[in-house]
């Protein structure tokens, strides 16, 4: 199937915004947010509509998700779907979630994102970039087999790399019935805090993977 022009102005936005990605930038080239509205002059909100991509597999990097970019600056990263093609650019519109919603899934959530348990405002280990945590969209299919969406609160980053992420809590609950009777009991006390509590030789684990090479084989002799 030929693929149409970017600028041909019987499409929608969004498609137009995919093929101008596609045709015009490159994928793994970066664009800047003024040649992006230079392309759209008459689209007030061409920002969203490029947004709007990421939700068909479509991965658009801002300084958020790469610290190389400059704020002004965006990288297409991977190409998704087809969007422009018959029957590949339409989604089912979801529920908007209320302020009042938003507050109370905060507050279940404890402030935190439940990928990787940062907090709102603070810095990704290495980098400068700060978090921002806002309601994820996440499918869990259920132990009978039938799939739903439910909401979660993730930072910006967990929230793109976790797009098409299917909780499968069918899986999660087999799991813990192969369990012994020890470990299943440490587990629920985890969950039941909310958090996990490592011991003594993980720490020294954990501090052990970090070195290099060399500075391991002392380990490994004093141990032996």
């Amino acid at each position: 199937m030929d693929m149409p022009r970017w600028n041909d102005a019987n499409l929608g936005t969004m498609r137009r915004a995919a093929l101008w990605l596609v045709q015009v930038v490159g994928e793994g080239n970066t664009f800047t947010k003024s040649q992006l509205r230079e392309a759209f002059p008459e689209v007030a909100q061409i920002d969203r509509r490029m947004r709007d991509l990421r939700d068909f597999g479509w991965k658009i990097d801002t300084n958020r998700e790469d610290a190389s970019l400059e704020p002004y600056e965006q990288r297409f990263a991977q190409r998704g779907t087809s969007v422009w093609e018959v029957g590949k650019g339409t989604r089912e519109r979801a529920a908007t979630i209320t302020a009042s919603q938003r507050h109370e899934i905060l507050m279940r959530d404890g402030h935190r994102c439940r990928s990787c348990g940062i907090g709102p405002g603070e810095k990704y280990t290495g980098t400068e970039i700060t978090s921002q945590l806002d309601v994820a969209r996440r499918q869990v299919r259920l132990r009978d087999g039938r799939s739903e969406t439910q909401l979660v609160i993730e930072c910006n980053r967990c929230r793109i790399g976790n797009r098409s992420l299917v909780a499968d809590l069918g899986e999660v609950l087999s799991r813990i019935d192969e369990l012994p009777a020890i470990e299943r009991k440490m587990l629920s006390a985890w969950i039941e805090q909310d958090a996990r509590e490592f011991s003594a030789v993980e720490r020294v684990w954990a501090a052990y993977r970090t070195l290099p090479a060399e500075a391991r084989k002392h380990i490994r002799d004093a141990l032996a």
